[in-house]
């Protein structure tokens, strides 16, 4: 423990001219006292860690050393890739990985480069979780991905309707959508293929001894991108009849599915002499379709079904009521 700090410390010094002892007691998660100690312990084994006394004091290496101790291990580089995600890194649990990859590349770098990952950071930041959503961390998720990192089956339980289901995954990768962990996994079965699990969903999940040996040929971005408008076109079961204007046929694929929006959009036919376009929309139910082209406003007139006509006809007349006079 104690070396992997100290070696953390010389790290930070060789990234940045000087630190002042707080600066290294909050990186190092140590009380100032430590730093003194380690600092000394430094200096002792032939690191030359140099201690300014005074205000503008701090701790700072002599004569431009730098250690050789920047190679990055399997998991520290693998987690660098996912450093534009902080909330996921330390949601799967590989916060202290990606810090240490950071520090070693800092390390690794040219004097003038060295403020490159705070440049960047300034500038660039990923907030995966929609607007109005309180993001939920599943309590099995770093199980979950320790098992996806190191290729190893598990025994996962999980909520299906009223009762729970037991089965044995090939966890191939994690998806991070809205603020939604999602697992997709090849189930140990023979005529199986790949399946997409939500992780709140998991109860239960135990970690195997055994590895799988992961098909080189699953692609993860393009299974997710099929899966999703799969799933889209799946649950848009009914189908409505609306007239668009302009305005309404630019503001559609943010009202519904956009899934649903391009498909309509795509086999609309001419505009009619006012300029309107009429379209068949799948929709998820009708009392979805009465929420979602209420957005429209009077950008919309819906024809069919006469049932939901009807539903705005009453909103109409109700607002007329109300805005009236």
């Amino acid at each position: 423990m104690r070396a992997a700090r100290l070696i953390k410390m010389v790290l930070l010094l060789q990234s940045r001219p000087a630190m002042t002892a707080a600066e290294l007691a909050r990186e190092l998660e140590v009380s100032e006292r430590t730093v003194t100690r380690d600092a000394q312990a430094l200096s002792e084994a032939g690191v030359p860690v140099y201690a300014e006394r005074g205000r503008a004091g701090g701790y700072r290496l002599v004569g431009g050393y730098r250690t050789r101790l920047t190679g990055l291990a399997r998991g520290e580089a693998e987690a660098l890739f996912l450093s534009g995600v902080p909330g996921a890194l330390r949601e799967m649990g590989l916060e202290d990985a990606a810090s240490a990859a950071r520090l070693k590349v800092s390390a690794a770098l040219l004097p003038s480069l060295r403020d490159a990952p705070r440049t960047a950071a300034q500038r660039f930041h990923l907030d995966a979780p929609g607007w109005f959503q309180e993001p939920r961390t599943p309590e099995l998720l770093p199980v979950v991905a320790e098992a996806v990192w190191d290729d190893r089956r598990v025994l996962a339980r999980y909520r299906r309707g009223e009762g729970d289901v037991e089965r044995e995954l090939e966890p191939y990768g994690l998806v991070l959508k809205a603020g939604v962990w999602y697992l997709c996994a090849r189930v140990v079965e023979p005529g199986t293929g790949a399946r997409t699990y939500r992780i709140d969903r998991f109860t239960d999940v135990r970690t195997l001894e055994e590895r799988f040996v992961r098909d080189e040929d699953f692609d993860l971005p393009g299974y997710w991108a099929e899966q999703a408008e799969r799933f889209a076109r799946s649950i848009l079961r009914a189908e409505v009849v609306v007239r668009l204007s302009e305005a309404g046929v630019r503001r559609l694929p943010y009202t519904v599915d956009p899934v649903a929006a391009r498909d309509a959009l795509a086999q609309a036919g001419e505009a009619d002499g006012q300029g309107w376009v009429t379209v068949a929309l799948r929709v998820e139910s009708e009392e979805v379709a009465h929420t979602q082209l209420t957005a429209l406003g009077p950008e919309a007139e819906v024809l069919s079904p006469a049932s939901l006509r009807r539903r705005f006809a009453e909103d109409a007349a109700r607002l007329s009521g109300l805005y009236r006079g």
